[in-house]
């Protein structure tokens, strides 16, 4: 059974990457995993690093690795700002392991509550994140 659709427009600071109709919209907040439908009430929230999945039917789904970002929804539209999208199939994993095991030894030499240890953290979950996007288990 089709559902009702409403616009959603993906933008990074390279533009806009996805801007169409879709049935529902399915990502992760700071505090929890979130489903959008048509008709939602207004929300604003901060964005984790997961996978973003835009519904235009239940067999049509775009996929992307989502970065840090927000989400603003409201007047039947949702707007996702994130510091980066890639479609799974774009992402380098080998770059992906070298960055994470280069933020995992940032992480251990980072004094604690320094921005360092924030920096490192946030690289290290965005990595395994996007690892978990293309597929490879991390082990974390």
């Amino acid at each position: 059974m089709a559902r009702t659709t409403f616009q959603v427009e993906v933008l990074t600071p390279e533009g806009a990457i996805f801007d169409e109709q879709v049935e529902m919209l399915s990502t992760r907040t700071e505090v929890g995993s979130l489903g959008i439908l048509a008709n939602h009430t207004p929300l604003l929230g901060m964005l984790a690093p997961t996978e973003l999945r835009l519904y235009r039917s239940e067999t049509d789904i775009v996929r992307f690795a989502q970065g840090e970002g927000y989400i603003q929804v409201g007047e039947n539209r949702a707007l996702v700002l994130v510091e980066d999208a890639v479609r799974p199939e774009d992402l380098d994993v080998d770059a992906l392991r070298e960055k994470l095991k280069t933020a995992e030894a940032e992480l251990a030499a980072a004094a604690p509550g320094t921005e360092a240890q924030r920096r490192a953290q946030r690289d290290k979950r965005r990595c395994e994140a996007f690892l978990e996007v293309a597929g490879v288990d991390t082990g974390h």
